[in-house]
């Protein structure tokens, strides 16, 4: 699967759902280059049919922090994409684990450790940037529409 511009969504951050907890270090260290940029620059990758965040975790919680209404996201049909491969961190302390799994841990009120799951996606996502000020608008975007 290859990503344009144009597959890029400013979707609702309360839409989405992390499955996994972050570092807090981490995130602070983003939160401090998205100030410093004014914007997003990598959009989140998040299953279209629950909103449950496969990549951009720090992302989503940065988005939180400065309360922002939407976040730029790529949107895909998660449980049915074969080319969307999920395994393991080495850390991690689970044996296996599914798509499912994953999904059904989002849509809990539970969170998986940092750095548990790790999804390999066969294509890199489109370089974008995104104002800060437009994703704290609660008007929505069109289809395609973003900033550069």
């Amino acid at each position: 699967m290859s990503w344009e511009e144009r597959d890029v969504r400013l979707v609702p951050v309360e839409w989405l759902k992390a499955h996994e907890e972050i570092k807090v270090k981490n995130m602070e260290k983003l939160l401090e280059m998205t100030l410093k940029w004014d914007g997003f620059t990598k959009p989140l990758i998040a299953d279209k049919a629950t909103g449950t965040i496969l990549d951009g975790h720090h992302r989503f919680a940065v988005a939180k922090r400065l309360e922002l209404a939407r976040i730029p996201a790529v949107c895909i049909d998660y449980l049915n994409d074969d080319s969307v491969e999920l395994e393991l961190w080495p850390a991690s302390s689970l044996e296996s684990i599914s798509k499912q799994d994953v999904v059904d841990m989002a849509l809990s009120s539970k969170l998986y450790p940092p750095k548990t799951t790790r999804h390999r996606i066969s294509d890199h996502l489109p370089p974008i940037h995104v104002s800060l000020r437009r994703l704290s608008l609660l008007t929505p975007s069109q289809p395609g529409e973003n900033e550069s």
